[in-house]
């Protein structure tokens, strides 16, 4: 029996879909992983992204993240830009 494909509503999104992401970096500039519901964070839009770190930079920031990189796929859009005053 073949079902028909999962309809969009139903299933991840691709990172087509929602190419805008942030890398996340320490003092030095290597790259730092988080866990929980801050662990690879994509976006739609680049304002969804710059919302989402502004809404977010206290909790990255307690995990050891420094300094944030934005990228939409593969091309670097600007950074790194510091989380701290």
């Amino acid at each position: 029996m073949n079902l028909p494909d999962v309809p969009p509503t139903f299933r991840q999104p691709s990172a087509e879909e929602l190419p805008w992401w942030w890398r996340l970096e320490n003092a030095a500039g290597d790259e730092v992983s988080v866990t929980g519901p801050l662990a690879d964070q994509r976006f739609a839009a680049q304002a969804d992204a710059e919302s989402w770190v502004g809404e977010e930079f206290p909790a990255l920031a307690e995990q050891g993240v420094d300094a944030v990189v934005l990228f939409e796929g593969e091309r670097r859009v600007y950074g790194p830009m510091s989380l701290h005053p």
